[in-house]
């Protein structure tokens, strides 16, 4: 049996393509099973927090596929990450400084009738750039037809109408 199991998965960098497609078939399912387990929103919210974890996955798993480290510690240390956002997800939920550190606020881009110049450029957007999402989100052409514009801290701008 160890032979088959061998013969299958490989062992090391030097796999065939038998067994380095076969690694991946199981990693997929595993990534997938993980995925499952740290929740919707690590690839719902798109946060620089999730986005994180989604990085630092493919980036793990991958090396579980091509040989480059043991596959049992490499999913092994994929778990142990997936786990740790689940649960700083449920901390965030507790409290509020922590999700503020982890997650970020939203950034006031437009309110009162006013543009902050100043946050524009800390969410690194022009004029142009805030006027594209207007028009696409706010279904509006100016500023005056518009409530409020935030960046969000998934790096999407969100506009409310005054209607």
């Amino acid at each position: 049996m160890e032979g088959i199991i061998h013969y299958i998965f490989g062992e090391g960098k030097d796999l065939s393509v038998l067994q380095m497609c076969s690694r991946a078939l199981v990693v997929f399912f595993i990534a997938l099973i993980m995925v499952r387990v740290s929740g919707r929103r690590t690839f719902g919210k798109r946060t620089a927090f999730d986005n994180t974890l989604a990085i630092i996955l493919g980036a793990i798993l991958s090396r579980a596929i091509v040989g480059a480290s043991p596959f049992v510690p490499t999913v092994c240390c994929s778990l142990l990450l997936v786990l740790l956002h689940r649960l700083l997800a449920y901390a965030c939920i507790k409290s509020s400084f922590l999700d503020h550190y982890l997650k970020g606020t939203s950034i006031p881009l437009y309110q009162n009738g006013k543009l902050d110049k100043e946050n524009l450029t800390k969410s690194l957007l022009t004029e142009k750039d805030l006027m594209g999402d207007v028009r696409l989100k706010g279904n509006a052409t100016k500023l005056e037809e518009i409530h409020e514009i935030y960046m969000e801290t998934s790096g999407e701008v969100s506009v409310i109408s005054k209607t």
